[in-house]
């Protein structure tokens, strides 16, 4: 989905909308540039990328405002040497991300959606005793790579649960963030935290420097008990090594929502039952996409009434 903006005298903003049904691909180059032509804002959304022919090819453009925290769909060198703004909407997807990190920990740990699996399949164990045992989160470690606005969300609902926090960040959180948290979290090396956690969330950006943070070595530093939790970028974990961790019990499991090669898959993860799998829907509820619209349109209106300290600004 793209939108093309051109703001006129007699209205704030005009939206050209494409909404290709077939696929973004199957549009013809005149169909998907022409209104670039005139288009001072182009408001993309965070699964389609914007190159730098398309902007190249906006004469006008001035903004490119994009629907997602994510913005690594833009070619922000070509931006940068066009000087355009680019901006995105941090703030709507902290809730349901944090959400989602949540459920899928508590899905893998307790073993939830296996055992919905097999229910439907008729391969339950009968209720007994030491049947369809699972894991808990009360007591357990919770560390957390990535402690920005996502990773202290998650935090605050892990203890909720009666967890323990340590975290990892290119810095520790200052006095005053941490004050401001409204409860303990340690901060701890990257090899430590492996070490230490019961769970691993990955809740940091994106960034070449950081691609397969969690490589076989990584795995093989964490407890044999512990579990793996991505909600962050796929290209952050090296897939085949997991896989192996996950076959050999390096690791007790993973619950994944991106993924390395995304929108595929690697196939041997899709058929182990200690592995948890969601089609990237880290903010895909109503009210996040809701407030993700709002959060566009003011970084729009923003932008034209040159209120820059309103905008979320990337570049």
């Amino acid at each position: 989905m793209i939108f093309f903006v051109t703001l006129q005298p007699n209205m704030r903003i005009a939206f050209t909308t494409i909404l290709p049904d077939e696929g973004f691909a199957l549009l013809s180059q005149h169909t998907l540039y022409a209104p670039l032509e005139q288009s001072e804002v182009l408001v993309s959304t965070f699964d389609k990328p914007v190159t730098r022919e398309m902007i190249m090819s906006a004469p006008h453009l001035q903004l490119v405002a994009n629907f997602g925290v994510g913005f690594n769909n833009i070619d922000l060198e070509a931006c940068r040497e066009r000087g355009i703004r680019v901006t995105n909407t941090p703030n709507p997807v902290i809730e349901p991300t944090a959400e989602l990190a949540f459920a899928l920990m508590h899905d893998v740990a307790r073993r939830t959606a296996e055992f919905d699996r097999k229910l439907r399949e008729g391969k339950a164990e009968p209720f007994g005793v030491m049947n369809n045992l699972s894991h808990s989160l009360y007591g357990k470690t919770l560390g957390i790579i990535g402690m920005g606005r996502i990773g202290q969300a998650l935090a605050r609902r892990a203890v909720a649960s009666g967890m323990q926090i340590v975290y990892n960040n290119r810095r520790p959180l200052s006095d005053e963030a941490m004050k401001q948290l409204g409860y303990e979290a340690k901060y701890v090396s990257k090899d430590e935290l492996l070490m230490e956690a019961d769970f691993v969330s990955l809740n940091l950006p994106y960034t070449p420097e950081v691609k397969h943070i969690i490589d076989g070595k990584a795995l093989r530093m964490m407890k044999s008990t512990a579990y793996l939790i991505n909600t962050a970028r796929g290209a952050h974990v090296n897939e085949q090594a997991l896989v192996k961790a996950l076959t050999d019990g390096e690791i007790a499991g993973a619950a994944m929502d991106v993924y390395e090669h995304e929108p595929q898959i690697t196939p041997e993860l899709l058929t182990l039952d200690n592995v948890v799998l969601s089609p990237h829907t880290g903010t895909g509820t109503w009210e996040g996409r809701i407030a993700m619209c709002k959060n566009v349109c003011d970084n729009i209106l923003a932008w034209e009434n040159n209120e820059i300290d309103k905008m979320n600004i990337v570049l």
